[in-house]
């Protein structure tokens, strides 16, 4: 599903050279449920925009789907985009003056489905995440857990291949946190291939699989079977 070899990202001004990726490495398969972790400034927000088509990169190669997507053009991108990933982010981004079904609405409308497909897929996306009866209510009306069942339904409505999560559970309580992640956990169950990335480690340890990012590239690559193996030594001991 995505494939990145000897990634390199350099963010230059007039007085600084950031290396935010280098030499940066990593293969998620499909239907892979990856938790992205490592410390503030490691580079996992610039492989997410990366993986996500919303930045370019300086050197490497990246294929995503099987399509090399290393020197595809803005429009390109745009359309690849559009089609085969979804983004659930932090904040949830919704906007405050629609209501959740006109919320869902909108990415639907910029690639030019029909009213009557959009509704379908609106209607099958809120039912999905539990908030079918909640189609008219605005976001303000709602828990941030609830909200961010909004944001996923988005994502969702789309029917992308993948979906990258950006800290999906940093605005949350531990209580709503727990509930995304096994709506998550669910969705990737059903097929979809997600990457997340979190500082939450417990959260972490409930993926399939564990990459830690440290200045720039992957450094640690675990399956979180190793966790639970870990820990039942501990017990035992």
């Amino acid at each position: 599903m995505l494939k990145m070899h000897s990634i390199k990202k350099v963010f230059r001004t007039d007085l600084v050279e950031t290396h935010a990726l280098n030499d940066f490495n990593l293969e998620v398969k499909e239907g892979e449920f990856v938790a992205v972790t490592g410390p503030s400034g490691s580079g996992k927000t610039t492989f997410l925009n990366i993986a996500g088509l919303l930045e370019t990169f300086n050197q490497g190669q990246y294929i995503l789907d099987n399509t090399d997507v290393s020197n595809l053009n803005d429009n390109q991108r745009s359309r690849i985009r559009n089609e085969k990933i979804g983004f659930i982010f932090q904040s949830f981004n919704l906007i405050p003056d629609l209501n959740l079904f006109d919320n869902v609405d909108v990415p639907l409308r910029y690639r030019g489905f029909n009213a009557a497909d959009r509704k379908q897929r609106i209607e099958q996306s809120l039912e999905r995440v539990g908030l079918q009866n909640r189609m008219q209510h605005l976001p303000s009306q709602l828990s941030g857990g609830q909200q961010q069942r909004v944001a996923i339904a988005r994502a969702l409505a789309g029917e992308p291949r993948f979906l990258l999560a950006d800290e999906p559970t940093g605005n949350l309580d531990t209580k709503m946190a727990q509930s995304v992640l096994e709506l998550l956990q669910e969705i990737n169950q059903q097929g979809t291939t997600i990457v997340m990335v979190t500082h939450d480690g417990s959260l972490a340890a409930q993926a399939k699989r564990n990459v830690y990012v440290r200045d720039g590239k992957v450094s640690e690559l675990h399956d979180v079977s190793d966790n639970i193996s870990n820990v039942a030594n501990v017990v035992n001991a």
